[in-house]
């Protein structure tokens, strides 16, 4: 099972999504509401963390389920909406068996993260939606200094794949769990092989240059 890194972070993490952060993690919610949509039933948050947009999926009108690795964070996240403590890969959820499945802030947490939209599509019903929210796989990572907002200095290191704790930030969340990259076509090709239909991409940024991807994606009825 893949190691859940946050488990020594957790309460940690818990303030700095619900507080240090709050701005930008208004701006990812906004992003996630704006592809998600409304609509009844179970949507499905993978890798979800403390549970911090479990409230937008509810207010949208869907039913918030949450899963992930790290028991720390579930800790937190269990006030929030129903947990299951699995991996994003082996979902313990049946083929075909929810309208909408969500992963926000979290491709660079995990070291297949092709597997775990694969998975995602899995459990998709037909006609399901799928949503992601993620740092953008162009300018930000370790291979991105971000230290000048209006200038964003890319080296080599766009191409690696491994993790590392490489970060410009100091202090974020990168140089405590580190991440691993994964370039914007390998990104894109996770979600067509595993057989969705790409119907929207969307850049989001605070700045001139985008820190935000987000991807949506639907399952053929």
């Amino acid at each position: 099972m893949t190691t859940a890194y946050y488990d020594d972070i957790a309460d940690w993490y818990e303030e700095y999504a619900s507080d240090t952060s709050s701005v930008y993690m208004d701006r990812v919610r906004s992003v996630l509401a704006d592809l998600l949509g409304e609509g009844p039933g179970r949507c499905v948050d993978l890798c979800c963390g403390t549970g911090a947009h479990a409230a937008e999926v509810r207010r949208l009108g869907w039913t918030p389920v949450g899963v992930d690795l790290s028991g720390g964070q579930l800790r937190h996240a269990r006030a929030r909406l129903p947990v299951a403590r699995a991996d994003a890969t082996a979902l313990p959820l049946a083929t075909g068996s929810v309208p909408a499945a969500v992963f926000v802030l979290a491709h660079t947490d995990m070291p297949n993260y092709p597997a775990a939209i694969a998975e995602a599509a899995r459990v998709l019903a037909p006609g399901g939606r799928l949503v992601h929210v993620g740092v953008h796989p162009c300018f930000v990572g370790a291979f991105a200094d971000r230290s000048e907002p209006e200038r964003i200095v890319i080296d080599g290191g766009y191409a690696s794949r491994k993790r590392t704790v490489r970060s410009w930030n100091t202090s974020g969340v990168r140089a405590r769990v580190g991440a691993w990259h994964l370039p914007l076509a390998d990104l894109l090709n996770a979600v067509t092989t595993a057989g969705l239909r790409l119907t929207q991409v969307v850049e989001n940024g605070s700045a001139a240059v985008p820190d935000v991807l987000a991807v949506q994606a639907t399952k053929p009825s």
